[in-house]
């Protein structure tokens, strides 16, 4: 176990090569003092947790014998003084860091061959005796070429973006076209326009760019003879696979799969996958109420089918949420509920909705009306599970209703919910389109609901960059081939993508660093709306990673004006802001944001 003690803090401009930095050490630890022979980049590697964010101390191999801490080594080849680590907080971009010095008390066991157990209590001598010194890792960007913050040139779009606008609107419909982006010139965290306008996206093509613009390990992936062979060769999956397919999906999409479901169905979209999961649902409760999979189809079921009448046209139903978003298809629009122009014009199949939570905020300040609020809904739940005139053969449910305006639920609700699905013989599926590959401080968000019992089938899209159904049982296979077919089934170039995705969120330990900086962006904008209540009302998200919202009655001006100061971020609902910035985001990031936030509020 950790403990942290306040040390008086040094305060020093610039990077210089050589310098000494005199820390005050909590008492029964000595005075010392550690010589920073150089600066360079050193990410905490996996399982390491500080205080703060993106500062370690390393030391090199040689002479490790003459510092007296305990030393962890790492994969990653440094070798961890795991007595002491360093939190942050910047005062100025590049030019002054706060350092404020925390020691840990635990006991572990040295991991290069001395084999004694050390204690963080024990005096520690100074580091300024071993040759070469130490390294000291900054918490600068993880993309070196980002700018240090955004530039706003023109109007956005600008002249050459409106020009280019205009041009793309005489193939294609532009109406909802926020702007043109040239992605050659992108980078990290930051998108690039025509005119030269640098924005710092926090919406990050919808919540769909996991690990920053150009990255460079994803390049890699995107030029590979594996991925060069995928793209001139694409599969018909369902009946021509190529022989590494297995490969690639044990590699990539089933590393990461949740707990508990151990196969995967790829798809295209996160509409597509969704819609997959309801007909894996209806046929695996046809099969049931038939007798099993072995049972066959009846003459009047096949011939029925084709008219679209019972009993081979199922009679079942797919139960939602009021404000859920699953997609605009056919099928997964009649699931979705979040705004009528969704909707309009389109026939709709007469399945059935639940209210969902609307909760209060602050949630401590309104612990019994949310608790009613969740009851309610399950309540109602229930009743339409067993009142329905069309059986439900599924309950699909965001971890976080995300374009109906970010709504929470706590995980008492979705384990009850859970529980309701069982005693019901019900499948539960969990649509982690929006809220899954570690934007919630989790790989998926359902994680947050601590279940015994897994969601029956589990949809990914968006920051995977591919899309699919997770799911744990073969029952859910169809009892037959070419029930749940289509050419081209999903594509191994975009499964090569999230492999890659993958790799790089596991190597820079990305999910774990997106909870941190989740709480430290949560707790700058919890000042914010101390001091502007009026625009930052519901603040939510506390815990959630970056996956933070509030509402604005002054929401539409505040996306616009956002633009100006160089943000580009989103809304949701009615109302909402939402935050989804990718996996990347950093401490100095949220500054940027946040100052940026406080000076839009004041000139709207």
């Amino acid at each position: 176990m950790h403990q942290s003690y306040p040390n008086p803090a040094a305060e020093f401009a610039g990077f210089p090569s050589e310098f000494r930095v005199p820390l005050v050490l909590p008492p029964p630890l000595q005075q010392f003092s550690f010589h920073l022979a150089s600066w360079s980049l050193l990410l905490p590697p996996p399982g390491f947790e500080t205080a703060a964010r993106g500062f370690s101390l390393v030391v090199e191999q040689e002479n490790i014998e003459s510092v007296g801490a305990v030393i962890v080594h790492q994969p990653s080849g440094h070798d961890l003084i795991n007595a002491v680590s360093v939190a942050t907080q910047h005062t100025s971009l590049n030019q002054k860091i706060l350092l404020a010095f925390l020691i840990m008390a635990a006991a572990i066991r040295s991991a290069v061959g001395r084999g004694a157990a050390v204690t963080g209590s024990l005096p520690l001598r100074t580091a300024a005796a071993v040759p070469g010194a130490m390294r000291f890792a900054s918490s600068k960007s993880f993309f070196p070429e980002e700018p240090e913050a955004p530039t706003v040139k023109t109007a956005i779009p600008g002249p050459k973006g409106k020009k280019a606008i205009s041009e793309l609107d005489q193939v294609f419909d532009t109406r909802s076209v926020n702007f043109l982006s040239d992605y050659s010139k992108s980078i990290g965290n930051y998108i690039a326009d025509p005119d030269g306008n640098m924005m710092l996206d926090v919406y990050a093509q919808i919540a769909s760019i996991p690990v920053g613009y150009n990255n460079a390990h994803l390049a890699k992936a995107a030029s590979s003879p594996q991925m060069v062979n995928a793209l001139i060769n694409r599969p018909a999956l369902g009946n021509f696979p190529s022989s590494d397919w297995a490969e690639i999906l044990k590699t990539g999409i089933l590393k990461v799969a949740p707990k508990g479901l151990s196969n995967v169905f790829t798809a295209l979209a996160g509409s597509d996958a969704n819609e997959l999961a309801y007909k894996a649902a209806f046929i695996y409760r046809r099969q049931l109420e038939r007798g099993g999979p072995d049972v066959e189809f009846t003459e009047e079921e096949l011939t029925s089918s084709m008219n679209n009448q019972a009993p081979g046209a199922a009679q079942l139903s797919i139960l939602s949420f009021k404000t859920a978003f699953h997609g605009r298809l056919f099928g997964s629009l009649s699931t979705t509920r979040s705004k009528p122009i969704h909707k309009l014009d389109i026939p709709a199949f007469d399945w059935p909705q639940a209210a969902f939570p609307q909760l209060k905020y602050p949630l401590e300040e309104h612990v019994e009306e949310n608790r009613k609020a969740e009851q309610a809904s399950l309540d109602e739940v229930e009743h339409l599970i067993q009142n329905w005139h069309l059986p439900p053969a599924a309950v699909m449910v965001e971890p976080i209703q995300s374009e109906g305006g970010d709504n929470h639920a706590s995980p008492e609700f979705f384990q009850k919910l859970r529980a309701l699905t069982r005693k019901h013989n019900v499948l539960l599926i969990a649509d982690e389109v929006q809220t899954g590959v570690g934007a919630t401080g989790k790989f998926w968000a359902h994680e947050h609901w601590n279940l015994q019992d897994p969601p029956d089938m589990v949809t990914f899209s968006k920051k995977a960059q591919t899309a699919g159904y997770y799911y744990a049982s073969h029952a859910l296979r169809p009892n037959k081939a070419y029930r749940q077919f289509n050419t081209w089934m999903g594509d191994p170039a975009r499964a090569m993508i999230f492999r890659a995705i993958i790799e790089e969120v596991e190597r820079l330990d990305l999910v774990n660093h997106t909870a941190r900086v989740g709480d430290y962006l949560f707790a700058k904008l919890e000042g914010l709306a101390k001091r502007y209540p009026e625009h930052f009302k519901n603040l939510r998200g506390k815990g959630q990673g970056t996956f933070i919202a509030f509402d604005s009655p002054k929401r539409d001006q505040f996306l616009a004006k956002a633009k100006e100061f160089g943000i580009n971020i989103g809304g949701s609902g009615a109302s909402a802001v939402r935050l989804r910035p990718m996996l990347t985001l950093q401490e100095h990031h949220c500054d940027i944001l946040v100052d940026s936030m406080e000076k839009i509020v004041k000139a709207l």
